[in-house]
């Protein structure tokens, strides 16, 4: 099986194919540190929007300036070969800017997701895919929820 986790460059070029094979590109992006059901449904819904799914996780830098010293809990390499697992995820391209804006330029996919906890005109890359979707969050389904549940279970 060839490699799904891609850079920058291998993604444009796999993209450039997919297009011109009339594939609808979805394209996600976030942490993921722990994945829980809520990602899963976030991706599930997203896959049913087009052909080819793209999760851009943020890399191990970027998160700990995003969500702390103590995160990531799963490393990048380990966050991306969970994902690929998923049967709704096609690939995975780590970034390791604050936003997936750069990536989001260049691949320029047809359709960006995103939580509901987003308004569309606070989505980083709106202005380079046709159409956003933002699906809500499963209710008490986060990893922040996780953590505390973790930490209140076993201190």
């Amino acid at each position: 099986m060839k490699n799904r986790a891609l850079t920058l460059k291998e993604m444009q070029t796999e993209c450039a194919k997919l297009k011109k094979q009339g594939k609808t590109i979805v394209f996600t992006n976030g942490c993921f540190d722990l994945l829980h059901l809520g990602h899963i449904s976030l991706f599930e819904k997203a896959k049913n929007l087009g052909d080819v799914l793209i999760v851009a996780i943020n890399s191990d830098g970027s998160l700990k300036k995003l969500k702390g010293s103590k995160r990531p809990l799963v490393g990048q390499k380990d966050r991306a070969k969970i994902l690929l697992a998923l049967r709704a995820v096609d690939y995975v391209i780590v970034f390791s800017e604050q936003t997936p804006k750069e990536i989001l330029s260049k691949l320029r996919p047809d359709i960006l997701v995103k939580g509901g906890d987003y308004k569309i005109s606070e989505i980083v890359g709106r202005e380079f895919v046709k159409k956003v979707y933002r699906f809500p969050f499963m209710k008490g389904r986060s990893t922040t929820n996780l953590i505390n549940l973790i930490l209140k279970r076993y201190s």
